[in-house]
């Protein structure tokens, strides 16, 4: 998340739950305009409104249970003007998972040690995305990006002009 202000210097959060990832950023990214943070994000509170909100791989993982409440609070974190940037796995790649039997969004994946463990998985369909986006007050583009990827962007409807 970036929270400079225009024509000032700017300073970027970076946030993860874990925090092996949170030490590996860490160390790729030296810079004093950058701060990590081992944090949920669904608990995460600031003070602070970030012009830009930047996610990679991370909408896919959002409970659908959760998903209002997510953009909610992506609202409430945006400057005004702000806008959200996102990267994520196409729903057409969704058969490389194999699924909990009767759970939708949960998928089972299998270490190399043998080791299991499930995570939540929601492929992006663009369409729909831009749907309910629209349906909650947010601006949204979403395009496809090679065969397996979307990018997007949204803004609050308020701040458009």
């Amino acid at each position: 998340m970036d929270r400079g202000a225009r024509g000032r210097g700017r300073h970027g959060v970076a946030i993860d739950a874990a925090p092996e990832a949170v030490a590996i950023a860490r160390d790729r990214v030296r810079s004093d305009n950058v701060t990590f943070e081992v944090a949920d994000v669904f608990s995460w509170t600031t003070d602070d409104r970030f012009d830009v909100i930047f996610f990679s791989a991370w909408l896919s993982h959002v409970p659908m249970s959760r998903f209002e409440q997510f953009w909610r609070m992506l609202r409430r974190l945006l400057a005004e003007d702000g806008r959200v940037l996102f990267i994520d796995e196409h729903v057409n790649v969704r058969e490389k998972e194999t699924y909990v039997a009767g759970v939708n969004e949960i998928v089972e994946r299998r270490l190399r040690d043998g080791g299991k463990f499930r995570i939540v998985k929601n492929f992006v369909d663009p369409e729909a995305l831009q749907d309910r986006l629209r349906d909650m007050g947010w601006d949204c583009q979403v395009r496809r990006d090679g065969s397996d990827w979307i990018r997007g962007e949204a803004r609050p409807v308020q701040y458009l002009g």
